[in-house]
């Protein structure tokens, strides 16, 4: 069961506007809230004195004000700023304190695009796969960023691929993937572009596919032994075990 956070009483009766996205905010847990939501957006624009200002005059953080505005003067860098907010806020527990706080280490060095892919990989390992792949496609509808690796995009298709495999999309998913290979030369893409095409292509289409690359007829019995092991396996739990495993599930979908 989770635990109730004390929301602060102070609302603000001019906003703060967050003129990246022109979003008005009114508290500070509306504050933490889109910091926390957009901690690959963040950049040196959100350390200002303007949010000091209204931090203590509009919502009466005179403290946090004071020590954000130490941050500004000691020259501190942006991730400090929004560590110093979020921690006064006591809204987040420790173990969230510390995700947010790895993830802001990991972006500090990153340029925009690479900060960009670093939220689709994240959105789409936590699920939230059409969140996902709209983020792939703005980065491939922008123009090529030549300061990044070549591979970065073959990258991103690789993403686009998984987030469509997920979906059940497999057309969609086996093309992404090939464009993927055809950019970052990987073998590890082979496998599950040829997975995604044996699930939706008929079965002499895909026997034509095999004989089209080198290494499809050896991945493709790999794929195969994998398969047969993971059905042993299931095969080999005793059902007490299964039993017990879906009462555990049943239990904690109705606490």
């Amino acid at each position: 069961m989770g635990s109730l956070i004390l929301c602060h009483d102070r609302h603000a009766t001019h906003p703060y506007e967050i003129t990246r996205i022109h979003c008005k905010i009114y508290t500070i847990e509306e504050l933490c809230y889109y910091l926390c939501n957009n901690l690959y957006l963040i950049d040196y624009t959100i350390m200002n004195e303007q949010l000091c200002n209204w931090l203590e005059e509009e919502v009466g953080l005179t403290v946090l004000a004071g020590s954000l505005r130490d941050v500004i003067r000691l020259n501190g860098s942006v991730e400090k700023f929004v560590l110093t907010i979020l921690k006064s806020s006591k809204i987040f527990r420790e173990p969230e304190m510390i995700r947010i706080q790895n993830v802001l280490e990991r972006l500090k060095n990153q340029k925009d695009i690479e900060r960009q892919k670093y939220k689709g990989d994240n959105l789409l390992e936590s699920g939230e796969i059409e969140e996902a792949i709209l983020v792939y496609q703005a980065i491939l509808n922008e123009d090529p960023d030549e300061s990044v690796d070549p591979k970065f995009y073959g990258k991103i298709y690789a993403g686009l691929g998984a987030a469509y495999g997920r979906l059940f999309l497999y057309q969609e998913s086996a093309k992404m993937y090939d464009r993927a290979y055809q950019i970052c030369e990987d073998k590890a893409l082979l496998k599950p572009y040829l997975y995604a095409s044996y699930r939706y292509m008929s079965l002499e289409e895909y026997h034509i596919l095999l004989t089209k690359h080198d290494d499809y007829v050896e991945i493709n019995a790999q794929m195969r032994q994998e398969m047969e092991d993971i059905k042993s396996h299931l095969q080999m739990e005793p059902s007490a075990v299964m039993l017990e495993k879906w009462k555990q599930q049943y239990r904690r979908s109705h606490i």
